[in-house]
């Protein structure tokens, strides 16, 4: 398949790029820094700014999947916005581009652990992340609406971050709106396996216009 990571040198991103050439797909990388993308005959790295919409959508014309693994900083002080609007315009260029499918990697701040009540808004969810994590609630009550596109918006497990080092184990467990968490009670997954998710859902959709999530 012809796939497109927004987003392919950041913590996700380089993982997904690295996943999917290794199951030997066609990668178009897009960063604003090419030049650290992963060096494969199946990799195609271009450094591009996703507001660009005009330039952006012609880049995404032909290609079978986009997958935003966009992020505008966490310590951009304009974070909140500037992530709804990187994330929309992809959203628009995609349209424009013709490609119907679009899998977005978002937060699991917008999971909900009891009626009502989502993850960003608990006591101790850490305030340094909750503009990102609102950004991505926001973004994904957004995109709810689009009626048009096959999109998909993924919330990983409420760990995962550089700190899980159990890497590609090729397990994992799936849910929907609530956070698949083990039998200590705990919810995490490896960046590693983030990406096979991603590329298993890319390979065998499961989940159109839905969000899901995944833990061990």
């Amino acid at each position: 398949m012809k796939i497109v990571v927004i987003g392919a040198t950041g913590f996700v991103g380089q993982n997904l790029v690295e996943e999917l050439s290794i199951r030997g797909h066609q990668i178009l990388a897009i960063s604003k820094d090419a030049s650290s993308v992963l060096k494969e005959e199946n990799i195609k790295a271009i450094n591009i700014d996703v507001n660009d919409t005009t330039s952006l959508a012609a880049l995404l014309k032909g290609n079978d999947v986009v997958i935003s693994a966009f992020n505008a900083g966490w310590t951009n002080p304009n974070l909140y916005n500037d992530f709804l609007i990187g994330s929309k315009n992809i959203q628009q260029a995609v349209k424009e581009a013709s490609v119907n499918r679009l899998i977005v990697i978002g937060g699991a701040g917008s999971l909900f652990i009891a009626p009502n009540i989502q993850v960003v808004d608990t006591p101790d969810f850490p305030k340094e992340y909750h503009a990102g994590a609102s950004a991505a609630r926001e973004y994904l009550n957004i995109i709810k609406e689009e009626k048009e596109l096959n999109w998909t918006f993924f919330s990983p497990a409420l760990e995962m971050h550089p700190g899980i080092t159990t890497g590609r184990t090729g397990n994992y467990r799936l849910g929907l709106d609530n956070p698949v968490f083990n039998a200590e009670g705990r919810s995490s997954l490896s960046v590693q396996d983030v990406a096979l998710v991603i590329a298993d859902e890319v390979e065998n959709p499961k989940h159109s216009q839905v969000r899901f999530t995944a833990a061990y």
